[in-house]
């Protein structure tokens, strides 16, 4: 069978999503070579589906374009990359949230009270239509890792930030005081029409 005919799917190369998501495949009797993190390209021996390791912020795109069929992704970065994909269906893992904390010392316990002030995030789009949803003027300080050390620096007021157990916030003695977005691991679906394509998507929503 030719590349064109197998089911193509976007995964994260590494980090909390990926071996989630080879154990939701492998739970339709998808079996396959155990690689290296290395290997960007991994065949299923027993069905005609490859798996795509990439960075997680590409594969909204690579979705939408319809360069891969299927992708395992976080929904709150969907949601940040503004890509046009349709959620297929929530996986229920890697659940977490993406909030807005503040130093436990700053007096500041409503989002309101963020009106002109700084606020640190690496999800600038989805923070921004939540600012203005709720009609808060703020700056948004993109920072692309350690968005907590931000606040400690003077270089912001709040932080907008993911979480799963809180303890990172509490290590830098931030305090939650709004959730943004509840996320998950999402399975998103490309534009592309196809008879094994569908079948796949029979087989993860049953």
């Amino acid at each position: 069978m030719n590349a064109e005919q197998r089911v193509k799917i976007a995964i994260q190369k590494k980090g909390r999503l990926n071996e989630p998501s080879r154990r939701f495949l492998a739970s339709f009797g998808l079996k396959f070579l155990c690689g290296s993190e290395k290997e960007l390209v991994t065949e299923c021996t027993n069905k005609p589906v490859s798996i795509f390791n990439v960075r997680d912020n590409d594969i909204p795109n690579f979705v939408s374009r319809g360069d891969v069929d299927w992708g395992i992704v976080g929904l709150d970065v969907v949601r940040e990359s503004k890509a046009q994909v349709n959620v297929s269906k929530r996986l229920g893992f890697c659940k977490c949230a993406l909030v807005i904390a503040v130093p436990a010392d700053s007096g500041i316990t409503a989002v309101q009270r963020l009106q002109g002030k700084r606020i640190a995030t690496s999800y600038p789009n989805v923070l921004r239509a939540f600012l203005k949803k709720k009609g808060i003027t703020a700056k948004i300080v993109v920072v692309e890792g350690s968005v907590e050390l931000a606040p400690y620096l003077k270089a912001a007021d709040a932080v907008c930030d993911i979480t799963q157990t809180g303890k990172t916030l509490r290590e830098f003695n931030l305090v939650p005081i709004q959730t943004v977005l509840k996320s998950e691991a999402v399975l998103i679906e490309s534009p592309n029409k196809s008879r094994t394509k569908t079948g796949f998507l029979k087989l993860c929503v049953r």
